[in-house]
């Protein structure tokens, strides 16, 4: 990590004693995008999360043993590349703590871990009003001109 990031600032696997904390992170960044989820949703997800036979992971940063942030991501096979994908689902750091290199740090640890697992690339979206977030990710890519089409399926 970089000088820029917090002291005391460790990424981990998230453990079934993590639950609370992601939660309270994933509260935080519903409100960040104005969005609120049935509670099924969200404990699905963490179900996802904690079946180690699930490709959905969770990454949690701490400060000094305190939950700062998170990335939820998975691998996915690609017909593009030889090697897999890891897709950076969604990325959030407390709003008291941003501007110390933890989001910086978070995606950096995805590097990391796509290259430890041979993925050829590793990919994000993000809202293209979110500046600050937009600022992060420049300094790790440049955005590769696509945009992003969803149907919902249900209903």
């Amino acid at each position: 990590m970089n000088a820029g990031v917090a002291r005391g600032l460790a990424i981990r696997d998230a453990t079934p004693a993590d639950e609370a904390a992601w939660r309270g992170l994933w509260a935080g960044f519903l409100a960040f995008y104005d969005m609120t989820l049935p509670e099924a949703v969200t404990a699905r997800t963490w179900r996802l999360i904690a079946d180690p036979a699930h490709p959905m992971s969770l990454r949690i940063a701490e400060l000094e043993g305190v939950a700062a942030g998170f990335t939820l991501w998975q691998t996915h096979d690609s017909s593009w590349v030889p090697a897999p994908d890891l897709y950076l689902e969604d990325l959030f750091v407390r709003p008291d703590l941003r501007g110390q290199g933890i989001g910086q740090a978070l995606i950096a640890d995805l590097v990391a871990i796509g290259r430890a697992r041979g993925c050829a690339r590793i990919y994000w979206m993000t809202e293209e009003t979110n500046a600050a977030a937009r600022r992060l990710y420049d300094g790790f890519a440049a955005p590769d001109g696509h945009i992003r089409y969803r149907a919902d399926l249900a209903g």
